[in-house]
Formats: structure tokens, C-alpha cells, sequence
């Protein structure tokens, strides 16, 4: 199998049948681009690339994919379509490889890095605030103490989804009332933490996609203020994309990394659509890593991404 002795059985199921529609998609259509050939020609290649587009993987890293299995062809001279599935399988994975996470531990925390502070950033309806749920459910699982700032106070309806998920977790939400100042409430949220000896601090933050400069000035603001209370805060700015809305997730990715400094990123939503290839293609053009994956709507269906036990889903093991 090739699996990590901590990606169990029941992840890799959750992940497989995650990515069941993807796989179906792709193959599917490889399939019918390959029948009745023998040999991998110009034409398979023409037709191999509009298969990735439409699998969302994105024209700039379907191009990259491309060029070079043509370099492997024109090399050997003569490569089978039996072949294709393997060599597709290997490039997909070179590419995954240049931002891959996988030397990380499954929601632990650095001992130098104590609270570990996230922020969290996305647009409104990607799933944000559950993850950001999920998230202190699987760090509290591993140990650690763990607080909520609800610093998007623009929306009740952000602050009400956040308490309930503190409840269900059974970690404490900081809030204020509505409309109040984003960074002060982040400020609560730290020094709430540090003055409690936390591990870890999620941060919400408002998920309106405004100009660029306003999103940028308040995530800015938010975050030299998490610095004076702490230094060196946020540790992770994780952005939250929505995996199932294809080429907007590009697009939103494209926005928030000029806004503000993401680090890691968080794809959601993958369960139920043919579009997890969007997860190969922002990895590849944006050289943030992927660090979780969202593949259902239970605690434990969000996963750290690790780069080879998704292609070995996405391709099947070998």
C-alpha cells in the first residue's frame, strides 16, 4: 500500500470515497481518450489536456503536466497508453512534491510555538467556520487546549455558528458584540489564551471579498495586534477554499494571497464533486501547501493533506 503507519484504514476510506467523483471523472475520460490506441501520439496529449482542464486542475499546471510527459515520449520514442496512467500518476506527484507538507505531524503543535495561533481567512460560504470547528475538534482530540476568537463581527450569524461549534467541541469562543473592532477582538482571544496557558488560538475573520486594500488593511491590522500580545502570531494564516466551485477557487486564491501573507491552505468541500483535481493545480501555482483537506461533513472528515496517500487514492495503489 505505501501508507504511513498513521493514515489508518478508516482515513484512507474517507479519503477514497472523497475523491470518488474526481477519480471517475478523470479516468473516465482518459479512458475513452485512449480506446482503441496502442501508442501515446500528439493527438492523445491534445485530448489528455483538455481532460485536465476539465478536471479543473488549471490550464497553467495542465500545461506544465504536459510538457512533460511530451519530453518523456519524444526521449523513449514509444510509450504505450497503458503506460499514461503511470506517468500521469508521477508527474502529479513531482508536482504535489515541491509543496508538500508531509514532515508535519497530524495536528500537533511546536513546543516553541505555544499558544500556536491560526488565522483563518476565506470568503463567506467555503465552509470557513466549520472547519475552523473542526480544527479545534481534532486538536483538542491530540491534547491541547484550545480557543476561538469570533473576529468576523460583521455577520451574527458568523458569531452564532462559531459558539455553537465551541459548544459542540467543548472549547470557549471569545466574541464581542456585533460590529465590533475585528483586532480588538483578536486581542481578547490572545491574551484570553496566553493568561490560560492555551495551545492553540483559531481566529476567525470576515469573509467579505471587499477591494483589496480594505482586506488587506484589516487583515493587517488583525495581525500586528496578535503580535504584541504574542510575538511572532499568527503562526499559520490558513486560507479556506471551496474545492466544489472549480476555477473560482483559483480566483479566490488569487485575491487572498495578495491581500495578505496565506501560509497554508485548507480545501473543502471535496466530497461529492468531480473537481478535486483543483487541489494539484492551486498547490501548483500558488506554492502554498495544501495542509487540509475537507471530504465530508463529520469531525474527523477533515484530514491533513499528504501528498502521496492522495494521489495513491486518486490513481489507486500500486
Amino acid at each position: 500500500m505505501g501508507l504511513f503507519g498513521f493514515f489508518s484504514k478508516e482515513k484512507k476510506e474517507t479519503l477514497d470515497k472523497g475523491l470518488s467523483k474526481t477519480k471517475e471523472g478523470v479516468f473516465s475520460k482518459l479512458a475513452r481518450v485512449v480506446a482503441g490506441k496502442s501508442k501515446v501520439d500528439d493527438d492523445i496529449l491534445d485530448d489528455l489536456e483538455e481532460v485536465l482542464i476539465t478536471s479543473d486542475v488549471g490550464v497553467e499546471t495542465t500545461l506544465r503536466i504536459i510538457e512533460r510527459i511530451e519530453k518523456r515520449v519524444e526521449r523513449d520514442k514509444y510509450i504505450s497508453t497503458g503506460e499514461l496512467k503511470g506517468m500521469l500518476r508521477e508527474e502529479i506527484a513531482a508536482l504535489l512534491t515541491e509543496n508538500d507538507n508531509e514532515t508535519e505531524g497530524e495536528f500537533t503543535v511546536p513546543e516553541s510555538k505555544r499558544p500556536y495561533v491560526i488565522m483563518v481567512v476565506g470568503v463567506n460560504g467555503v465552509g470557513k467556520t466549520t472547519t475552523i470547528g473542526k480544527l479545534a475538534y481534532q486538536y483538542k482530540k491530540n491534547g491541547n487546549k484550545v480557543y476561538l476568537g469570533a473576529a468576523d463581527t460583521f455577520r451574527a450569524a458568523a458569531v452564532e455558528q462559531l459558539v455553537i461549534w465551541g459548544e459542540r467541541v467543548g472549547v470557549p469562543v471569545v466574541k464581542q458584540k456585533m460590529g465590533a473592532d475585528p483586532a480588538s477582538v483578536a486581542f481578547d482571544t490572545l491574551s484570553s489564551a496566553k493568561a490560560n496557558d492555551a495551545d492553540v488560538v483559531i481566529i476567525d475573520t470576515a469573509g467579505r471579498l471587499h477591494n483589496k486594500i480594505s482586506l488587506m488593511n484589516e487583515l493587517s491590522k488583525i495581525k500586528k495586534v496578535m503580535d504584541k500580545v504574542i510575538l511572532g502570531a499568527p503562526h499559520e494564516v490558513l486560507l479556506v477554499l471551496d474545492g466544489s466551485t472549480g476555477q473560482n477557487a483559483f480566483e479566490q486564491a488569487k485575491q487572498f494571497t495578495a491581500a495578505t501573507e496565506v501560509n497554508a491552505l485548507a480545501i473543502t468541500k471535496l466530497d461529492g464533486t468531480a473537481k478535486g483535481g483543483v487541489v494539484i493545480g492551486i498547490s501548483d501555482q500558488f506554492k502554498t501547501p495544501v495542509k487540509y483537506i475537507g471530504l465530508g461533513e463529520g469531525m474527523e472528515d477533515l484530514q491533513v493533506f499528504h501528498r502521496k496517500e492522495f494521489v495513491d487514492s486518486l490513481f489507486g495503489d500500486e
